[in-house]
């Protein structure tokens, strides 16, 4: 066979191959181009719309005497927030068609107050003409409940405040645990680290179990608008969900864009960013012996023995406030 003859074989073989390569790389970083965009874009709106979640149109639900994590989270604008940042970050702020598609893909976000948590997916009704048809609304808020085999129910908050009902004594009772550990029936709020170790677990499991039943109730709907795409609860670590219930918060999913020869699956986490207030400084006030507790731009002389957070605390371990004069 001549060199030319191979030259030919050479091209007829090969060269189809370095093309395919070359298209399949370029496809490729396509992908990764518009994942990337989407992922970041989805980061972006979660936390734009987290970080107003401690706006309060009203003074009594800023975080206040009973704990610096009690705020009234506006989900209403936490949620406009999100959607406006998402929408201008993939360049679709101006195009309704396109917005209506992508919320397609959106099968749940939950916002999470400081008792308890919503979460605005979809709902079916009945439209005009008859026919069954989906939107996503707010469910009410869902409290963070446990139950012991007793009778006696816990509903946990963000940190240390609880509410709870003695099935003993036949009433509700709220406060601190630490508080109400001398006071009650309810076995759970006498034991310290096992009442954090399940108030964590059950945040977490209440609403990671919620989630799964929304987005499967979102397949449902899904595949009868044609969609071939199964939507699961992403795996979350065990670590971001414990940073995601330390402050009121928001998280939002985004799966089943068809991007090459794959989806998109992904998810995104956003705390309310609260602003700490200064730490309160607690002792004896070395010529009467009584112990004061005041605030961290306050000097007044007092042999600091502790600080706190919250003056409630501060209270319940025998301190009085002192007024800060200056």
């Amino acid at each position: 066979m001549k060199i030319t003859d191979f030259s030919i074989v050479f091209v007829l073989i090969f060269v189809p191959a370095f093309l395919l390569s070359g298209f399949y790389d370029k496809d490729q970083q396509t992908v990764r181009f518009l994942e990337l965009k989407y992922v970041t874009a989805l980061r972006t709106a979660v936390q734009d719309g987290a970080s107003v979640l401690n706006r309060n149109e009203k003074q009594e639900f800023e975080a206040g005497y009973g704990s610096e994590k009690f705020f009234r989270a506006d989900k209403e604008e936490a949620l406009a927030v999100f959607y406006k940042s998402l929408y201008a970050n993939l360049g679709i702020e101006d195009d309704l068609p396109a917005q209506a598609a992508l919320d397609h893909y959106i099968p749940a976000v939950a916002v999470i107050d400081y008792d308890g948590y919503y979460v605005y997916a979809d709902e079916e009704y009945t439209g005009e003409d008859g026919s069954p048809r989906a939107r996503h609304v707010w469910s009410p808020k869902k409290p963070f409940a446990y139950g012991d085999e007793n009778g006696n129910l816990v509903r946990f908050t963000l940190d240390n405040e609880v509410e709870a009902y003695d099935f003993t004594a036949g009433q509700w009772i709220r406060g601190l645990q630490r508080e109400l550990a001398a006071s009650t029936n309810v076995p759970l709020l006498a034991r310290p680290e096992l009442f954090e170790q399940v108030r964590r677990t059950t945040i977490v499991q209440t609403i990671q179990n919620d989630l799964a039943n929304v987005i499967n109730r979102h397949n449902e709907f899904a595949a009868k608008n044609g969609a071939s795409y199964l939507f699961t609860l992403p795996s979350i670590s065990g670590e971001e969900w414990n940073n995601s219930i330390r402050d009121i918060g928001m998280m939002a999913f985004i799966q089943g864009i068809p991007v090459g020869h794959d989806y998109i699956n992904n998810y995104a986490l956003g705390g309310g960013r609260l602003v700490k207030r200064p730490n309160l400084f607690a002792g004896s006030d070395p010529a009467t012996g009584i112990r004061y507790f005041e605030r961290g731009s306050c000097r007044s002389g007092l042999v600091y023995e502790e600080t706190f957070t919250d003056a409630k605390e501060a209270s319940a371990n025998g301190y009085f406030e002192r007024s800060c004069y200056r």
